[in-house]
């Protein structure tokens, strides 16, 4: 897992082993290295916030507060803004601050096209869910309150109760690619409507955003973060927390942190941080967090959550974990994401050295109701540009099936052959990750939910 953060985790053997010494027999660096966990969602979530808002007008991958970002293609090869990026879905998104007033949000009828609009806090937990499973294709709006929000509503309106006032709608609506699809789905999305409560059934035009210069968007998210000083984290961390409360359920670590200067509506009392709890490094926490993943069992090779998914209740590793490798996780229900780093045997994917195939049984492909996709990434979760611009396999594709039915995949960085390239996802050279996406999958048996359908294990073929 180490690949995965691009220069953070270097020697994480060496670092393994100072977390063990550092944190033994002292409480106050356990308690900071938990405070740090807590709020890690928080601060990650309003980072993307600020690079994703921080222009005048909208454009096809930024948006003003409050107004739709509406990414009209795929993601370029070369776009590593945010990692695991995808290309089945549109993204069609909204940020809300909730803290003055509260927002409308209104879905056109989406005919028969998937899609999912999963409403996230800023902890990056799903509160509530719109989409083809859970509510439906026709016409919906919503009106969202913040946490401290009291007043009366339309009754039009389905009221929609945020437990922070930071709000991202993280949209995914399924396109198949073509240049006819898009123009459909471009007029799709200019329906969507985000509305403050004041100006509902009003005229409205969004004000212009303000951009603010101090803001890094170039270097990503997971890196600012990352590399962000204890104190600098912790003054952000409760900056935050006046606008976006704990859960109830929070209230034990809420009163531990209370011990380090961090109390939810205030400032961050630096005072109270003790010299020993300076010294803390966040390469310690962000250990912590990647033990999550060693400690769970891959099935057949791949990761995936199917339970505490998209809600993590007190499992802050586990939230912390899944937003460092990537904000939005959905209710299992919804889409389930297995992704693998090593082959049948448990060795790292090699493009340079080693050929690769997946086999699935007739009948056996991944069950949906939505669609799957297999996708290559590189080894930090990004595009790798190959020959014939190919990232995904998906069942839109006309995939070759053998005599008996079965369905075999070629994952390497050269071609299996003319007679098989139907069914060839190129590899880069060197180290890769594969994922999987299965949107609504099928709930009845042979079910990913319920463990009934399995991934198969990726066998290595030596050059």
């Amino acid at each position: 897992m180490k690949k995965i953060l691009i220069g953070l985790l270097i020697g994480i053997v060496v670092f393994i082993a100072i977390a063990v010494l550092v944190l033994k027999g002292n409480p106050k660096h356990e308690i900071v290295r938990d405070a740090y966990i807590y709020g890690y969602p928080l601060v990650t979530m309003d980072m993307v916030r600020k690079q994703e808002t921080n222009v005048s007008v909208p454009d096809e991958a930024h948006a003003p507060m409050g107004q739709m970002i509406k990414m009209r293609s795929y993601p370029a090869v070369d776009n590593r803004a945010a990692a695991a990026p995808n290309s089945e879905t549109l993204y069609t998104m909204v940020w809300y601050d909730l803290s003055k007033e509260p927002w409308v949000f209104t879905i056109p009828d989406m005919d028969d096209r998937f899609y999912i609009m999963p409403m996230l806090s800023g902890y990056n937990e799903v509160f509530h869910v719109a989409g083809t499973r859970a509510t439906g294709q026709q016409t919906q709006t919503y009106v969202l309150t913040g946490p401290e929000w009291s007043g009366n509503l339309p009754d039009s309106l389905v009221h929609v109760k945020s437990p922070t006032a930071l709000v991202w709608i993280l949209g995914r609506v399924y396109c198949t690619g073509t240049d006819e699809d898009y123009i459909k789905l471009h007029a799709l999305q200019d329906q969507f409507q985000a509305v403050p409560l004041s100006r509902y059934g009003q005229s409205y035009t969004p004000p212009a955003g303000i951009v603010d210069s101090k803001v890094d968007m170039k270097t990503g998210v997971r890196d600012l973060v990352n590399q962000m000083p204890l104190e600098e984290y912790f003054t952000y961390m409760a900056e935050l927390l006046k606008t976006n409360p704990p859960k109830p359920e929070d209230a034990k670590i809420v009163a531990r942190m209370e011990e380090i200067g961090i109390v939810p509506g205030q400032d961050f009392d630096r005072t109270k941080l003790p010299e020993i709890g300076k010294k803390v490094d966040p390469k310690i926490a962000l250990i912590e967090m990647l033990v999550v993943m060693k400690e769970k069992d891959p099935v057949n090779g791949w990761l995936y959550w199917t339970d505490n998914a998209g809600q993590y209740g007190t499992d802050y590793k586990q939230r912390a974990l899944v937003t460092m490798l990537g904000p939005g996780l959905n209710f299992p229900e919804d889409a389930v994401y297995p992704f693998s780093q090593k082959d049948a045997d448990g060795k790292k994917y090699d493009g340079s050295k080693n050929n690769y195939t997946i086999h699935f049984e007739e009948g056996n492909l991944p069950p949906v109701n939505g669609f799957w996709s297999i996708t290559m990434y590189d080894k930090d979760f990004f595009f790798s540009p190959n020959s014939i611009n190919r990232y995904n396999l998906s069942q839109r594709d006309t995939l070759l099936v053998n005599l008996d039915g079965s369905v075999d995949m070629y994952f390497q960085s050269e071609s299996p052959g003319k007679d098989k390239e139907a069914n060839w996802l190129p590899a880069p050279e060197g180290e890769f990750i594969l994922m999987m996406r299965l949107y609504w999958p099928t709930e009845k048996a042979p079910s990913i939910l319920d463990g009934s359908w399995l991934p198969p294990p990726v066998d290595r073929i030596v050059k």
